[in-house]
């Protein structure tokens, strides 16, 4: 593609490196998705969840671990803060709640896109940092024929005694790696779910 030139919108087209099959263009560069040309009718369904596809790996790659990372930070530096019984310097609290701060605009951010591309449209829930992270997976879990409500609520009552007594129960330091472990779970496995409903194969049995 010439890129003095307007590039194309997303879809399939003919394969640039001289395959007879059909290759995905994401509206900036090829991916590696392709189809022989029998299967064109297929297409629209895989380019339809292209987007989708894209925010959910951003979650499993940065979005939970950011967040989660970002929070365990937080509370960590809160509960030996300057002035507390057992205090760090002063100096490394503020720069690790700095630290802490970006992580969770970061895993934020993803988890905002997440929820636009799941949603379809902006929702005013899908910029407020905890609650998009509750909705997505909520979301997820409805799609993969979960039950929403019992999956996010044991989450949220897990992270919540996590901010409020860590200080006092330090075994309490690996609610948010469980938490973050069984929603990247979740994510991979819709992910999957998303590729083989999309495949010709299941296409063709439907």
């Amino acid at each position: 593609m010439n890129s003095s030139a307007t590039l194309p919108p997303s879809g399939w087209y003919p394969d640039p490196s001289g395959d007879r099959q059909w290759r995905v263009w994401n509206g900036t560069q090829w991916t590696e998705l392709t189809r022989p040309y029998g299967d064109v009718a297929t297409a629209p369904s895989i380019v339809s969840d292209l987007g989708l596809i894209h925010a959910l790996h951003r979650l499993l790659r940065y979005g939970i671990a950011g967040d989660f990372a970002g929070i365990s930070i937080l509370v960590s530096v809160l509960a030996h803060w300057p002035g507390t019984a057992h205090p760090v310097t002063e100096w490394f609290a503020v720069a690790a709640c700095n630290v802490a701060v970006a992580l969770i605009i970061i895993g934020s951010a993803c988890f905002a896109f997440a929820a636009r591309e799941l949603m379809g449209h902006w929702t005013p829930w899908a910029f407020i940092p905890g609650v998009n992270l509750l909705a997505v997976n909520a979301v997820v879990t409805r799609r993969l024929g979960g039950q929403p409500l019992r999956r996010v609520g044991a989450e949220a009552v897990l992270m919540i005694l996590f901010v409020a007594q860590f200080h006092a129960e330090v075994w309490l330091c690996f609610a948010p790696a469980i938490v973050a472990l069984g929603e990247s779970q979740w994510i991979a496995t819709f992910i999957d779910q998303l590729l083989i409903s999309s495949s010709p194969s299941s296409s063709a049995t439907s």
